[in-house]
């Protein structure tokens, strides 16, 4: 498959896999099937939106091309009439969403370094993309963003997503086949941090701030 044809590809399939999230989360909140989509269309047109903007290479491609509006409505109706569902302890969105970052990941950093960035900004970009559409969802929602919150590793398979694709792309090694490899990998290590419960270290190691955490984390649940 050219790499062109596989950018496209990856890039669709990572809108559908954030908005089919978007939409599980309007169903989780209660919203309206006019709610339900404004939330898919955020997650999954959001991150692409943010790269194509600082990347200044004119009209944004969720607002280019109608067809980036498919996989959009096409998941919006998907949950809609049930044919996916929330599972057990949030589970399929989840899978969802690992699904965008893994294939945002890539094909952001992909897109930046083809565009002329340097390796250290199109790994920033790549990790940008993957993780804005999910910051929007969550905001829209009123929920805490996944990014910032302590329980499971969010952004940072990505960085390693990003950053291998981008050496791959510097050693032009890169193509279908390690784009799907990279992606893949993404993929299982965020849900492998979801599974086993990974953490980063909090923001400050001292006891009574990490007593403080732990107690706000309580009174909010």
């Amino acid at each position: 498959m050219p790499l062109d044809l596989a950018v496209l590809v990856f890039d669709l399939l990572g809108t559908f896999a954030f908005a089919i999230s978007g939409a599980l989360l309007a169903v989780q909140k209660g919203f309206d099937v006019v709610g339900s989509l404004l939330l898919a269309s955020l997650t999954g047109l959001g991150g692409g939106v943010i790269r194509d903007l600082l990347l200044d290479q004119g009209v944004p491609n969720a607002f280019a091309e109608p067809l980036y509006l498919v996989p959009v409505v096409l998941a919006v109706l998907i949950v809609l009439v049930g044919l996916v569902h929330e599972g057990r302890l949030h589970r399929t969105l989840l899978v969802f969403d690992a699904l965008g970052l893994a294939t945002f990941c890539v094909m952001g950093a992909t897109i930046a370094h083809t565009a002329g960035l340097n390796p250290v900004a199109a790994v920033l970009l790549g990790v940008t993309t993957a993780v804005g559409g999910g910051a929007m969802r969550d905001v829209v929602a009123n929920r805490v963003p996944q990014i910032v919150d302590p329980d499971g590793v969010y952004a940072t398979p990505t960085f390693l997503g990003a950053g291998l694709a981008v050496l791959l792309l510097e050693l032009e090694l890169f193509g279908a086949p390690a784009a799907v490899a990279v992606a893949l990998l993404v993929f299982a290590a965020r849900l492998l941090a979801v599974v086993r419960g990974w953490r980063l270290p909090l923001a400050s190691m001292r006891p009574a701030d990490r007593r403080a955490a732990r107690d706000d984390g309580a009174a909010a649940g």
